[in-house]
C-alpha cells in the first residue's frame, strides 16, 4: 500500500477512535462484525487491506468495508469509495466511489467531503462542477479537515468557483498549516513571499517552508533551500540550500534534483563534480523536468562528466523541447542541422 493510502486508513481509525487493530484478535473482530457491529467489520476492513495481522487480502477488504458502510459507518463507505477510485480488491469504477464517497460526507466524515470535492473539482466519476467541489471543500474544512481548508484556499487563490479572493484564501491556508498540512504551509509560503494577500514578509515564508520541510513536504524543502541560496529572509547558506535540494531530490520533486545538479556542476556549496551532477541532471530529466533534460544534453554534447554523445545529446534536446523548452527546441534544431 502506497504511503497515501496508509494514511487514509490511519485517519479513518483516528476518526472511530480506535484502538489499534493488533490488540484485538481476528476472531473478536469476526464475532462482532457477523453480528451487524459495523466497527468491527471497519477494523477487520482494514487489517486485511494493510495486511496487518492477517494475510493481506484486498478483496476481502471490499467486502468488509461495504458490510461496514451498510451498518452505517461513514468511516466505512470512505474507505471503499477509496477502494473504487483506486481499483483496489474490485474494478475500478468513478461514478461507484462518487456514490460512496458522498454516504461518507452526508455521514459527517470531513475526510469523504474532502475526497469527494476532489472528484467534482477534476471531473472524475461525475461531471466536472467547480462550485460543488467548493460548497463539499466548505464543508471538509468546517468539519475539520486540514486538507479540506487547503482545497479551499486554492480555489479563492485562483477563482475557481467563488469570487477570487486572496485575502481569504491566506486565511484557509493558515488554518490548513495550522492543522498539520505541510503543503498548506508551504503554499502559504509562497503567499508571504510573494506578498499576495498579505504583506511580503520572506522571513514568514522561510518559516512557513521550513515548518513544510519538515513536515515532509519535498516542495517546502526546495522552497527553503532557494531562500537559502539568494538569502532572502535567511541569512545565505549555499551548503544548507545543497542539504535542502537533495531532502527535495529524495523526496522525489525532480526541480529539487535539478537544482542540486546545479551545485554540483558549478562548485556552490559543496566542492564542484560534474559526474554527480551529471547523475542528478538524469534523475530530474527522467522525473520530468525540462531544464534538467536541456542541461543533461548539454553535458553530452560538451563531454562534460560523461564521455562525448552527440546522439544522445540530441534525444535529450529533442525530450526537452517535447516538454515546452525553447533553448532545447533550439539547441535540437541545430544539432540535427549539423551544428557544432
Amino acid at each position: 500500500m502506497n504511503s497515501i493510502g496508509k494514511l487514509l486508513l490511519f485517519i479513518a481509525m483516528g476518526a472511530l477512535n480506535l484502538p489499534v487493530a493488533h490488540a484485538q484478535t481476528v476472531q473478536e473482530l469476526e464475532t462482532r462484525c457477523a453480528r451487524g457491529d459495523a466497527r468491527g467489520c471497519f477494523s477487520l476492513g482494514v487489517m486485511y487491506s494493510n495486511g496487518e495481522g492477517v494475510r493481506q487480502d484486498k478483496s476481502k477488504a471490499v467486502e468488509l468495508f461495504t458490510k461496514a458502510c451498510n451498518g452505517g459507518s461513514a468511516t466505512g463507505c470512505f474507505n471503499l469509495g477509496r477502494m473504487y477510485d483506486k481499483g483496489e480488491g474490485v474494478r475500478q469504477d468513478k461514478s461507484k466511489a462518487v456514490e460512496l464517497l458522498t454516504k461518507a460526507c452526508d455521514g459527517g466524515f470531513a475526510l469523504g467531503c474532502t475526497l469527494l470535492g476532489r472528484m467534482y473539482d477534476n471531473g472524475e466519476g461525475v461531471r466536472q462542477d467547480k462550485s460543488k467541489a467548493f460548497e463539499l471543500f466548505t464543508k471538509a474544512c468546517n468539519g475539520g479537515n486540514a486538507n479540506g481548508c487547503l482545497h479551499l484556499g486554492r480555489m479563492y487563490d485562483k477563482g475557481e468557483g467563488v469570487r477570487q479572493d486572496k485575502s481569504k484564501a491566506v486565511e484557509l491556508l493558515t488554518k490548513a498549516c495550522d492543522g498539520g498540512n505541510a503543503l498548506g504551509c508551504s503554499y502559504l509560503g509562497m503567499m508571504y513571499e510573494r506578498g499576495e494577500g498579505v504583506r511580503q514578509d520572506k522571513f514568514k515564508a522561510v518559516e512557513l517552508y521550513t515548518k513544510a520541510c519538515d513536515g515532509g513536504f519535498a516542495l517546502g524543502c526546495f522552497n527553503l533551500g532557494r531562500m537559502y541560496v539568494t538569502g532572502e529572509g535567511v541569512r545565505q547558506d549555499k551548503s544548507k540550500a545543497v542539504e535542502l535540494y537533495t531532502k527535495a531530490c529524495d523526496g522525489g520533486f525532480a526541480l529539487g534534483c535539478f537544482n542540486l545538479g546545479r551545485m554540483y556542476d558549478f562548485g556552490l556549496g559543496v566542492p564542484q563534480d560534474k559526474f554527480k551532477a551529471v547523475e542528478l541532471y538524469t534523475k530530474a530529466c527522467n522525473g520530468g523536468s525540462a531544464t534538467g533534460c536541456f542541461r543533461l544534453g548539454a553535458m553530452y554534447a560538451n563531454g562534460e562528466g560523461v564521455r562525448q554523445d552527440r546522439n544522445r545529446a540530441i534525444e535529450l534536446f529533442g525530450k526537452a523541447c517535447d516538454l515546452r523548452n525553447e533553448d532545447s527546441c533550439k539547441a535540437y534544431a541545430q544539432m540535427k542541422g549539423g551544428a557544432r
